[in-house]
């Protein structure tokens, strides 16, 4: 079933000629996933650089990490849009329509986009647009994958941290270890470490409140660049330890790992 008619059992009022497609995708340094699942996408989208929702619907998809699916983030109503000089842009007044929001983020469509195209028109897309499942709880924040499976971002640590999510919780800060802090936009890595009682879980908390940490490097760059740019940073555990460890032996194998990974000929490790 495509999406159009199954939201008419619904909505039978709703029409592909009323309605605008917001592909919602990365473009730039954010990506939009990120966004949903820090529970910011509204703001996130409200805000456009040109008039792109002018019809009385928006329905809202945003692409996920397996090719061609897309998670139904909302159906909202448009109320018009203000220009806001500060901002360089226009902020849409989109209220979400609760009639159909029991699918938002569990809903996920099929569709090969062709371009880069973010806005159209939903008469265009509407045939294409396949219903691929409807899951039965909505996408969050997964529970803890295991440590050999971490790879967030900044984004998704914040939310962790301020949602103090159990598992997480829990899991990192039982051991000790080593990670690594990926830079996506320079490629640069950090490699650091973190010892004694909280473990891992404290010393990221730190990297959540401000970005860097701490570190020289990291906070330097911030410095520079400015503290959103720490949204570009994506956290990665190396290796794991009991939280009695000494900390002379984890910092020997944070040596190790700098020395492997070059992250201080090329990376933001100063020693």
């Amino acid at each position: 079933m495509d999406l159009f008619s199954f939201f008419r059992a619904t909505m039978p009022e709703l029409l592909e000629t009323n309605c605008k497609l917001h592909l919602a995708s990365l473009s730039g340094e954010d990506h939009p996933l990120d966004a949903y699942l820090a529970g910011k996408f509204d703001e996130f989208q409200s805000w456009q650089s040109k008039k792109n929702f002018e019809r009385r619907y928006v329905v809202s998809l945003i692409a996920l990490p397996q090719p061609h699916r897309w998670l139904l983030a909302g159906l909202y109503e448009s109320h018009g849009a203000q220009w806001q000089e500060s901002l360089k842009g226009y902020i849409y007044d989109l209220r979400l329509l609760e009639r159909c929001s029991q699918f938002n983020g569990r809903l996920v469509v099929a569709f090969e986009r062709q371009g880069r195209q973010s806005y159209r028109n939903a008469e265009t897309l509407a045939p294409t647009l396949l219903i691929d499942e409807i899951r039965s709880e909505r996408m969050s924040i997964a529970d803890f994958p295991g440590y050999r499976n971490v790879n967030i971002s900044k984004v998704e640590l914040d939310t962790i941290v301020r949602q103090s999510i159990e598992s997480w919780r829990s899991a990192l800060s039982s051991v000790a270890g080593v990670y690594v802090i990926s830079d996506t936009a320079s490629g640069k890595l950090y490699i650091g470490s973190a010892t004694g009682e909280g473990g891992l879980y404290q010393r990221w908390v730190q990297y959540a409140a401000n970005g860097h940490g701490g570190n020289k490097e990291l906070r330097q760059l911030l410095e520079e660049m400015g503290t959103s740019s720490s949204n570009h940073f994506r956290f990665a555990i190396l290796e794991i330890a009991d939280t009695h460890t000494s900390e002379k032996d984890v910092l020997r194998r944070e040596s190790h790992w700098k020395q492997v990974l070059l992250s201080r000929q090329f990376g933001f490790n100063a020693n």
